[in-house]
Formats: structure tokens, C-alpha cells, sequence
């Protein structure tokens, strides 16, 4: 069916156009998993709700901006994907599916995250890239069991020091934000992996030579003087990267970051839980 005609049956609450735009699904897939990214939804079907045994919901690129309460029945969910929709504050449903693995919440309008996601405490993955935040929220930092956070594309200038605390997490994505500092946090978390700063307004990066764990530290498209210090074998992506230990007094050349360098956003097919 075309997007022209789901975008107007979408407006139309009866159950016939609800069926209609959900293609007839009445009961719950044999693999668990339902993806009704795409269908132009201004809510979601109250009957999805009632598949229990539910473990992923793909609700990306609709019209959603709330929530039915009737959400907290998938307690077996682990994948939900609100990414790409029309949320301004994240229902506090979401915060009442305990087994979340993977929350997607990115291309958004959110400011904030409520303190209640701080009951997500098996949540390993969350993406809240290209919302409205100003500072990351500090209710992230007692997400215990967080190993990836994606947070590029906001308006963030620091990051909290309750950051430490998640000594599970080992990627972290910050390209398109406002720091104008390489954030001092990130200093004191020698677990870390992976570290992208891409598109800030860094101009001086302190050494990262100490981090043991670090295998990749992306900082292109930054003002900077100075490509960090970093240890032997973890690659760089940005400018004087070629050069080690130090870059040499000379003009540097950008290196090309290519796709698969570069967080991308979520695809159709969303990565399993770890």
C-alpha cells in the first residue's frame, strides 16, 4: 500500500483502518518479534499488547508521541525501538519493561530522560542520538549493565562524573555535539573501547595513552592542535593519525572515514542483545 494512503488512514481511529494499516496482524509470530516500523502510527494497536511472550517491538518511523499504559504487559520484552517518531518525554511505561536489553529512542524530540529509567537495569544498549538533549541526563549513569550509549547528534557541552560508575561500558558515541573539551570522565574509564568525539569543537586532546582497554578513538572534524596520544596497536581516525607517537610540524591530511568507521543508525534489522 502506498505512504500517501497510510498517512491518511492513520488519522482514521476505527478497528477496520487499524487492521488495515497492520496488515492483518492478529496474533503473535512464531519468532516473538513484531515490526511495525513505517506504517505511518499515531498509536499503537492496544491488541499488541496482549502478545506476552512478546520479546521485540519495532515501532520506528511512525507517528507515535505516547504510549498505551497496556504496554506493561510485555514483560518479556528485550528490543524496543521508538526511534524515529514524535516523542517529547519518554512514556513511563517504557521504564516498567524490566527485561529491556536494547531501547532505541533516537531521532526524537526529547530534553530530558525521566529517573524512573533508572529501572531498565538490564538495559545494555541506548541509542538517544539527534533528540534535543542539552546535558546527558545522569539517570544514564545508574544504568549499571550499559556496555553502548549513543548520544551524538544533541547539543551536549559536558558529560556528568557519575559517568565512571558504568565500568560495563565500553562504547561510547558523542559525534555532532558541543564539547568544547575532551571530556575529563572519559579519562577515568579505563575499560573503554571505543571513544567518538567527531564533529565537536575540541581544540586540544589531553593523552589517552593510559586507557588499556582503548581500540579506536574517532575525533575527526575538531579544531584541533593535536592528535591524542595513544598506545600502541589502538587506531585513530582523524587528523595527524598517521603520524606517531607525535604528528610532526607539518600540515596534516584528513583521513576519510569510511561507512563502517561511523556509527549509523539503526538498520531494519536491529542488532540481538549481547
Amino acid at each position: 500500500m502506498g505512504n500517501s494512503l497510510k498517512a491518511v488512514v492513520a488519522f482514521v481511529p476505527s478497528n477496520e483502518c487499524q487492521k488495515y494499516l497492520l496488515e492483518d496482524l492478529e496474533e503473535m509470530p512464531v519468532d516473538k518479534m513484531v515490526d511495525l516500523s513505517g506504517r505511518q502510527l499515531r498509536r499503537l494497536p492496544l491488541h499488541i499488547c496482549s502478545f506476552r511472550e512478546l520479546v521485540k517491538l519495532y515501532l520506528s518511523d511512525n507517528n507515535l508521541n505516547h504510549l498505551p499504559p497496556e504496554l506493561e504487559q510485555l514483560q518479556n520484552l528485550q528490543i524496543l525501538a521508538l526511534d524515529f517518531n514524535n516523542f517529547k518525554a519518554l512514556p513511563l511505561v517504557v521504564c516498567t519493561l524490566k527485561q529491556l536489553c536494547i531501547l532505541y529512542l533516537g531521532n526524537n524530540k526529547l530534553c530530558s530522560l525521566p529517573l524512573e529509567l533508572r529501572l531498565l537495569q538490564n538495559l545494555k544498549t541506548l541509542w538517544i542520538e539527534s533528540n534535543c538533549l542539552q546535558r546527558l541526563p545522569e539517570v544514564v549513569c545508574e544504568l549499571t549493565l550499559l556496555k553502548t550509549l549513543h548520544a551524538g547528534s544533541n547539543a551536549l557541552r559536558a558529560l556528568p562524573a557519575q559517568l565512571r560508575r558504568l565500568q560495563e561500558l565500553r562504547t561510547i558515541w558523542l559525534s555532532g555535539n558541543l564539547l568544547s573539551e575532551f571530556p575529563p570522565v572519559l579519562l577515568d574509564m579505563p575499560f573503554l573501547e571505543v571513544i567518538d568525539v567527531d564533529r565537536n569543537s575540541i581544540r586540544l586532546f589531553p593523552s589517552l595513552a593510559h586507557l588499556p582497554g582503548l581500540k579506536l578513538v574517532i575525533y575527526d572534524h575538531n579544531p584541533c592542535r593535536n592528535a591524542p596520544k595513544v598506545a600502541k596497536g589502538v587506531r585513530r581516525v582523524g587528523r595527524w593519525s598517521e603520524e606517531t607517537p607525535e604528528p610532526r610540524k607539518r600540515s596534516g591530511a584528513v583521513i576519510e572515514i569510511t561507512l563502517d568507521e561511523k556509527p549509523s543508525p539503526p538498520p531494519a534489522a536491529k542488532p540481538e542483545p549481547e
